[in-house]
């Protein structure tokens, strides 16, 4: 049993997953060119950047990596080098001492245990200092082609006003939309949430009267906008009051 059926119908999983198809359907002809944006060459190069855009945007994380990997461009140059070096590099991406002792530790412990190869598992990779199911997703599913479903800050969001979870916590999001998402679209289904909330489903002010999937969506906490059940489907769970916030006035 998943986490969704703990709290749901049959028919309303089903209808879910229905609503999911025509999300993506959707969302996919908007961001035809959805991708990792973060910059890499090697499944390497994804982990420790990865890591790095912890609390930090991926904008921010490309301009630092060049100037890292130029230096430091696999687990053996990492693992041997400087640890204030290693800091002055990445100190613009914040957190750099907590960030570049992960880096050096997790670099020391692929040479020690994977011959300085990432692993494509997630129970190898989430064994790694700074690794958690996020960075590991991340790395299976654009490194090596393993679907992955990425919960960041923009995934969790937009799950949520969507009225697709009421989970908080990323790992909790994960499992359900993991019910909801056919699993060969679980990493591109990250890159397209993601492209979305940074483009239009912003989170101080979404722009829901330019957005695709509005009809789809009922809106849950959006600022001006009541709960509401999404108008072609019929569904009518999440229409609490709890759930809901009065329009701004």
């Amino acid at each position: 049993m998943g986490l969704l059926d703990e709290r749901m119908t049959a028919s309303q999983v089903k209808r879910e997953r229905a609503r999911m198809g025509k999300v993506l359907s959707i969302l996919k002809a908007a961001y035809p060119d959805a991708k990792c944006a973060l910059e890499y060459r090697t499944p390497y190069q994804l982990l420790a950047a990865t890591i790095l855009s912890a609390q930090c945007t991926d904008a921010m994380v490309n301009r630092v990596s060049p100037v890292l990997f130029a230096r430091y461009p696999d687990a053996r140059a990492m693992a041997d080098g400087k640890m204030e070096e290693i800091e002055r590099i990445i100190r613009s991406t914040g957190f750099y001492k907590n960030k570049a002792q992960s880096l050096k530790e997790m670099s020391q412990a692929l040479l020690r245990e994977y011959g300085g190869q990432v692993p494509a598992s997630m129970e190898k990779l989430t064994r790694l200092r700074g690794v958690g199911r996020k960075t590991a997703n991340v790395v299976l599913g654009n490194a090596f082609g393993i679907p992955g479903l990425v919960v960041d800050t923009h995934v969790g969001r937009l799950c949520h006003r969507m009225g697709f979870t009421e989970e908080q916590a990323p790992e909790r999001v994960e499992a359900e939309m993991m019910e909801l998402v056919p699993k060969s679209d679980w990493t591109i289904f990250s890159h397209l949430l993601i492209s979305h909330g940074r483009a239009v489903c912003i989170a101080r002010k979404a722009a829901c009267e330019r957005c695709p999937v509005a009809e789809l969506c009922p809106k849950v906490d959006v600022p001006q906008f009541e709960t509401r059940p999404p108008k072609s489907t019929g569904l009518t769970r999440r229409s609490s009051p709890a759930r809901s916030r009065a329009p701004s006035k």
